[in-house]
């Protein structure tokens, strides 16, 4: 079964195919950047009952020409993925008459190493074939944890914050990204709950994806988009079932672990006994931003560390 992080490994590309010029730049090689881009259809069935269909298929046209980009997430080696990705690029080769080039994306530095080698098709004295795939890993894609620089590239953002999802980096790369979307969200809600889906999709099942799930509930609570009202609400019927205040006191209390925050005893004792929604709400959009306890809890007419 496909997971979603699978998806969105190579769905990026297609929402944003200039990406891949941008992000091999760190392979070390140059492509133009696509002056357009159209979707090829991924099914490279024969006639023959054996079914073969690439991740993702993108005609790229650029100021050097045309070729066909064929984009594969692949999360362990496996024996087999060399003739299939051959069989791709040549079915491709043969269909279209454009050259083709076969990028591969990889979640760990273990299938990454395994996916950057050079294939070679057939006897060892003369291969008939040499399979040269270009490999993005999490030493390949850097490590974008500012706003600003965030924000001039999402979707490679994106594609970092997928990459380095289990490591201790993570947090600061979907903080950064948190805020860029908030410049785009005003404008494109449409694309900005596209990238939200794929963010969430590429983080899969770690514990980075907790995090997003509650950046998201809170800190885009100006977004209005369905995907952010969604996430909201699924915040507030978790925080029903377990009881409101208990439930936005737990994600409060998540939300500062991830981020770093010293918490006390007395500050856990607190937040964990406050049965005010808006207070407990108010803590919540603080503390995606605070550095201290003190910045959570101070309020108009509130000393910081008085008891509710």
């Amino acid at each position: 079964m496909v997971s979603s992080s699978h998806e969105a490994l190579h769905r990026i590309f297609q929402q944003e195919p200039g990406l891949f010029a941008r992000a091999a730049r760190n392979l070390g090689v140059a492509f133009p950047p696509p002056l357009s881009a159209s979707e090829l259809s991924t099914d490279l069935t024969e006639t023959r009952p054996l079914e073969r269909r690439v991740d993702t298929l993108l005609r790229m046209e650029t100021e050097d020409g045309s070729f066909v980009l064929a984009v594969e997430s692949q999360s362990a080696p496996s024996a087999d993925k060399p003739a299939s990705w051959a069989y791709y690029l040549s079915h491709v080769y043969a269909k279209y008459g454009i050259p083709p080039v076969l990028l591969v994306v990889c979640p760990d530095r273990k299938t990454a190493s395994w996916a950057a080698q050079q294939f070679d098709i057939g006897p060892r004295q003369w291969p008939a074939l040499t399979l040269r795939p270009l490999v993005l890993g999490p030493n390949d894609v850097p490590v974008i944890d500012s706003p600003d620089e965030a924000a001039r590239d999402i979707p490679l953002t994106i594609l970092s914050a997928a990459l380095h999802r289990c490591e201790p980096e993570a947090d600061a790369i979907l903080n950064a990204l948190a805020k860029a979307l908030k410049s785009l969200s005003a404008d494109d809600e449409t694309t900005a709950g596209t990238f939200i889906e794929l963010t969430e999709q590429g983080l899969g099942t770690s514990r980075a994806a907790d995090l997003w799930r509650h950046l998201m509930a809170v800190d885009l609570s100006f977004f209005q988009s369905q995907t952010a009202q969604k996430l909201r609400q699924e915040g507030r019927e978790e925080g029903r079932e377990e009881g409101r205040a208990e439930g936005l006191a737990s994600a409060l209390l998540l939300l500062l672990r991830h981020r770093g925050v010293e918490v006390t005893e007395g500050d856990r004792e607190r937040i964990e006994s406050c049965d005010d929604l808006g207070v407990l709400d108010l803590w919540l959009t603080r503390a995606i931003a605070a550095t201290s306890m003190t910045e959570v809890f101070a309020a108009a007419g509130e000393r910081p560390g008085s008891a509710d």
